[in-house]
């Protein structure tokens, strides 16, 4: 099995227990296939979606299929990342309370969000960083504070925040799990006047006594997430563990009509769509605009999985998105006291180093 392949066949395996054509496909393939499990392990991995193709394989009682070696290890490191997840909604609760109590609602944001609301059918299917939470502008500050005030710090190697950015920096505590992230943004500085806090605030929902966002803009934040603050629209990524999220949240809400409601955005939003659209199996659920720009994303993205990408022009554009980043922080710094106070800082902090 080819990278792609291998892709594709993982990327189906998320699917079957909701999409019965893909079901069968897969257990034609378990049956007469000689599936190369080493490199399912390699990019389910690499994708952070181990224990989700593992629950779906054992709801789909396949298992029986697979090497009983990396049953034993599959079931291992879900059980590992089942218990992890169960401390980070633990902890996640207990930072709601506190919040609350302080005439605080903070908006449960990516996976901890997902978890929270019971997104997935088993809570150890989904690979948890931190916990990241949005806010007013007037509540930023405010919760920034009240954290401090209970014993949650900066780690010692983490730099001050720029005052641009969507977060503070990470903050962590003693005996708790993860770090937390405190937005007051989504996305990057481009395309907030078509999503941002206000929005989202407008229409987010109560769930399990926690504040979420909406279905819809759920879809929009998991791939703007990937396409746009971690440039994998620049750089032709497709991480499946956005992907599955927007797959189970493509059974919510009419994938189309929710990022028709962008302009700048909607088409990073559709290639990404279109791609899920391709490589989970052109499932009915996943409605993407066949526009021009897709066709060719999708094109562009098939010839990235045939050949290695060049080190060399992957460093030139990451070369050239932090010169651009660095500039923009500097013209910041001239009109604006606050970013020229945080870049004399940089400067210093540099120097004595």
């Amino acid at each position: 099995m080819n990278y792609k392949e291998t892709l594709f066949f993982i990327a189906k395996c998320l699917t079957i227990s909701l999409e019965e054509k893909n079901r069968d496909e897969i257990e034609l393939m378990l049956k007469t296939t000689d599936v190369d499990w080493d490199a399912v392990v390699k990019v389910s991995t690499a994708h952070y979606v181990f224990p989700a193709l593992y629950c779906n394989l054992k709801r789909a009682d396949f298992l029986h299929y697979l090497p009983q070696e990396l049953i034993n290890y599959m079931e291992h490191i879900t059980n590992l990342n089942r218990e992890r997840n169960q401390q980070i909604i633990t902890q996640a609760k207990d930072l709601n309370t506190l919040l609350l109590k302080n005439n605080i609602t903070p908006i449960f944001l990516k996976g901890t969000g997902n978890l929270l609301e019971g997104l997935y059918e088993d809570i150890g299917e989904r690979m948890v960083g931190d916990i990241d939470f949005l806010f007013s502008q007037k509540d930023y500050f405010k919760t920034i504070n009240v954290l401090k005030s209970h014993n949650y710090s900066k780690p010692d190697n983490q730099l001050n925040y720029f005052p641009g950015s969507r977060h503070y920096s990470r903050l962590v505590k003693k005996k708790n799990i993860v770090a937390v992230e405190i937005h007051k943004e989504v996305t990057i500085e481009k395309y907030r006047c078509e999503f941002n806090c206000e929005m989202i605030s407008k229409d987010n929902q109560q769930i399990n006594d926690f504040s979420m966002l909406s279905f819809e803009n759920q879809l929009s934040l998991s791939i703007i997430t990937s396409q746009i603050n971690d440039y994998g629209f620049e750089f032709d990524r497709f991480p499946l563990r956005n992907a599955y999220d927007v797959f189970l949240l493509s059974k919510k809400v009419d994938t189309e009509k929710t990022i028709s409601k962008f302009t700048k955005l909607k088409n990073p939003l559709n290639c990404f769509l279109a791609n899920c659209n391709l490589v989970f199996g052109d499932l009915e659920s996943l409605k993407y605009h066949k526009t021009k720009e897709a066709e060719n994303y999708l094109k562009a993205f098939n010839k990235s999985l045939y050949k290695s990408k060049s080190n060399l022009k992957i460093n030139f554009k990451l070369i050239t998105i932090n010169l651009i980043r660095r500039f923009g922080i500097v013209c910041k710094s001239i009109f604006n006291s606050e970013n020229r106070k945080w870049l004399l800082n940089r400067i210093k902090s540099k120097i004595s180093n």
